[in-house]
C-alpha cells in the first residue's frame, strides 16, 4: 500500500509534490465548510482547484483540467449566490430541484460531455477508455457544482457518484493522493448530504410549525 502512493511519485519533483499536498488539503477543506454550508468552501475551493488545473494540464489530462478550470469558475458564482440575501433577509436555504432545474441539469450533463469530447479532439488526443470514464465524471461534476451554487440537496448525489468512481479511476493513473482525496471525498459527501437533508427537514416542520 505504501509502495502505490510513493512510487507515482519517484519522478516527479518536488513543487509538483507540494503544490498536490496543498490542493490536496484545500479540497478537503472545500467539502468540510460545503458540509457546513460555509461560505468558505468557495476561497478554499479555488485554491484547490486552480492549483489542480495546472497539475491535469501538465499531466496531460485535459479533460479532468477543463472540469476544474470549471470549478473554479463555478466557485466564483457560487460565492456570489451563497453571499446574498433572500428578500428576508436571510440567507440561500436548502433545498430540492425544481422539474426546471432537474432537465437543466441533464442539459448541462450532456453538454459537458459534448465539450470535453470537443476538447480531446482539438488537442488530438486518443480517446482511451479512461478518458470516457473521465468525461462521464466531467457531466456528473459540472452538474453537482451548479447544483451547489443553489445549494440544491442533489448536489450531493451527484458528488458520491462521481467520487466512487475517480477513486478506482486515479488509482490506475497512479496518482494515489488524488485517489485517497476521492475517497474522503465520498466519505464526506455522504455526511454532508445526511445533514443536509436534517437541516431540510427540519425548515420544512418549522414551516407547518
Amino acid at each position: 500500500m505504501i509502495e502505490f502512493f510513493t512510487n507515482a511519485y519517484k519522478d516527479v519533483s518536488t513543487f509538483a509534490l507540494v503544490l498536490e499536498a496543498i490542493a490536496f488539503v484545500f479540497g478537503i477543506a472545500s467539502v468540510y465548510f460545503a458540509k457546513h454550508q460555509n461560505i468558505l468552501v468557495y476561497p478554499t475551493g479555488l485554491i484547490a482547484t486552480a492549483i489542480t488545473v495546472y497539475l491535469l494540464y501538465v499531466a496531460g489530462f485535459f479533460g479532468d483540467m477543463i472540469m476544474n478550470f470549471y470549478y473554479s469558475v463555478m466557485s466564483v458564482y457560487g460565492w456570489y449566490k451563497w453571499s446574498q440575501k433572500t428578500p428576508a433577509g436571510t440567507e440561500l436555504p436548502i433545498s430540492r430541484t425544481n422539474s426546471r432545474q432537474k432537465i437543466m441539469g441533464v442539459g448541462m450533463f450532456v453538454l459537458t460531455i459534448f465539450v470535453i469530447l470537443g476538447v480531446y479532439k482539438f488537442f488530438g488526443d486518443e480517446i482511451k477508455t479512461e478518458n470516457y470514464i473521465d468525461i462521464f465524471t466531467s457531466g456528473i461534476f459540472f452538474t453537482a457544482m451548479w447544483f451547489m451554487a443553489l445549494k440544491k440537496i442533489e448536489n450531493w448525489t451527484l458528488w458520491i457518484i462521481g467520487d466512487i468512481i475517480s477513486i478506482p479511476l486515479y488509482a490506475h493513473r497512479g496518482l494515489g493522493m488524488l485517489s485517497l482525496q476521492f475517497l474522503i471525498f465520498t466519505i464526506l459527501a455522504v455526511q454532508a448530504y445526511l445533514a443536509w437533508r436534517k437541516i431540510l427537514k427540519q425548515s420544512r416542520i418549522n414551516q407547518y410549525a
